[in-house]
């Protein structure tokens, strides 16, 4: 793999890692068969014991179809006779349905802005990812700046996410690269390879990857590798880099199915083409900083003191932020499998040979416990959650009463956390940092994020989470290991129990 081969060795290298399995989670009839008046209609409808017994259930797919002309006549005249139907109707056609069904009393008041328990430090600016995938990046970086901040009395200072965002775009071509490679003998159209071509080299990540990315490269500040636009607005920087990572994966595939190729002319290409991954990054984000080489930091603290500071960006970690990487852990809450368990992803990464993506998985009380500790010894927390599902945007509320959608189409939305992951309807899609919490008779009862959409998002840039919002999506949160019970650092030690496909709800990148 000539000089773009990691050469990061992993602890965790020796670890028996099971294939990745399907879910052995049993079907739960009763639960999906609760409304017995609906079961029992449909059954008269379409005599379905009786199509069953005489046709079998392989025939299922020769059931009349019940979308004709008369029901469609039907169920228009029955809905359009009760006035609050007609009513949203009008009101629907002609607005967000969303925002018109906002509830009234989610309005956080401004005394819930107060937080009983918060970090005494949180850092300054806040930050904006603009028009791009980095919320990890950002949620990582916001963490780390915090002891550089408070060790040179700095009052505005941000670490570079471009310079992570560079070297994760290298390292996770090479990886995918390295996916084809494993997988070429698998047909084109098998879920795993389909599966890795869909999404070579996505914007999110996860927690591990940012280790490895750390571990490897360390870090800079933003004034020494600012953003460029293409890391800001990155959009056609990925549209070049994945088709032409797909081209170049169309061909290895070729070569590893052809015998009379030799390992080394297929690694030999496969660096070839990382060099022209590299002269796109480059020409699109300008030179990084090399992990090794110094650099000339130079800034103002918040007495007006100049300083210059000559370091490597490895040494700039562990000299300034010094956090011992290793000594962290991701908890995720996963209501399909098996509590106090290590679990991983298949093919789930960004730099060949470094940390596989790793997961406990625990009661949602461990995760607020091991949260709570956390901001308690003043450390905020990096966290994984679906944003998106009621929030309310212009406020920056996360709060299960934030829309009231039963009410607006006089429906009913019961899932279960464990069967929005079982369906594919909600998984991590971004990253976050919890700096306080609002407790109440010792239970927390909201929680304060700081995100990374610029000042203009929230309150300052920041969101009010509702307790009862962080049980139904809130999926990650990462705790230092002194902070949890000492099983989760046995299991964290120990063997992978399950491997996620990669596929997985759990797969998902923030």
């Amino acid at each position: 793999m000539g000089n773009n081969a990691s050469t990061h060795t992993s602890s965790y290298s020796a670890r028996r890692v099971p294939p990745p399995s399907e879910s052995t989670d049993s079907f739960n009839e009763k639960e999906y068969l609760q409304n017995e008046d609906l079961v029992n209609r449909l059954q008269t409808h379409l005599n379905l014991d009786d199509y069953a017994r005489n046709q079998g259930p392989s025939t299922f797919k020769d059931l009349p179809n019940p979308i004709v002309a008369e029901n469609i006549n039907s169920w228009e005249s029955d809905i359009l006779s009760t006035p609050k139907n007609l009513f949203a109707m009008n009101a629907f056609t002609k607005n967000e349905p969303k925002k018109l069904l906002t509830k009234r009393s989610s309005n956080i008041k401004d005394n819930e802005n107060i937080f009983n328990l918060k970090v005494d430090f949180e850092g300054n600016p806040v930050t904006n990812q603009k028009s791009s995938g980095r919320c990890w990046l950002f949620a990582s970086t916001n963490i780390f700046r915090i002891p550089v901040q408070k060790k040179f009395n700095i009052s505005d200072f941000q670490l570079s996410q471009q310079y992570l965002f560079f070297y994760d775009k290298l390292e996770k071509s090479n990886q995918f690269l390295t996916n084809i490679i494993d997988t070429a003998e698998d047909d084109l159209d098998a879920r795993v390879v389909s599966t890795l071509f869909a999404d070579p080299i996505s914007d999110g990540g996860q927690w591990t990857m940012v280790v490895n990315l750390i571990e490897k490269y360390g870090i800079v500040p933003n004034t020494v590798f600012p953003d460029a636009y293409s890391a800001t607005s990155s959009g056609t920087l990925n549209l070049v880099l994945v088709n032409k990572l797909k081209q170049d994966a169309l061909v290895l595939r070729k070569l590893v199915t052809n015998k009379r190729t030799s390992k080394e002319e297929i690694l030999e290409l496969k660096e070839k083409y990382l060099k022209e991954v590299y002269k796109v990054l480059t020409l699109t984000l300008g030179v990084p900083p090399k992990a090794d080489e110094s650099f000339s930091w130079e800034f103002v603290d918040k007495f007006d003191n100049f300083h210059r500071i000559d370091v490597t960006p490895v040494e700039f970690f562990k000299k300034f932020v010094g956090w011992d990487l290793k000594n962290y852990v991701s908890l995720i809450h996963d209501p399909r499998n098996e509590y106090y368990k290590l679990y991983s992803v298949d093919k789930l990464n960004n730099v060949v040979g470094g940390e596989p993506v790793l997961y406990i998985n625990v009661p949602l009380d461990d995760m607020k416990e091991a949260v709570i500790k956390n901001l308690k010894n003043n450390q905020a927390v990096f966290f994984g959650s679906d944003v998106g599902k009621f929030f309310s945007g212009e406020e920056g509320i996360l709060d299960l009463d934030n829309h009231d959608y039963e009410l607006g189409f006089d429906i009913q939305l019961k899932l279960s956390k464990a069967e929005r992951l079982r369906t594919h309807t909600s998984q991590m899609t971004h990253a976050m940092v919890i700096t306080g919490v609002h407790m109440q008779d010792g239970k927390p009862v909201r929680w304060r994020v700081e995100n990374s959409w610029g000042k203009d998002s929230g309150k300052d840039g920041y969101l009010v989470m509702t307790d009862s919002w962080f049980d139904e999506y809130v999926y990650q949160a990462v705790t230092d290991l002194s902070h949890v019970d000492k099983k989760i650092e046995t299991i964290y030690k120990g063997e992978i129990f399950k491997t996620f496909n990669l596929w997985d709800p759990m797969g998902s990148l923030a």
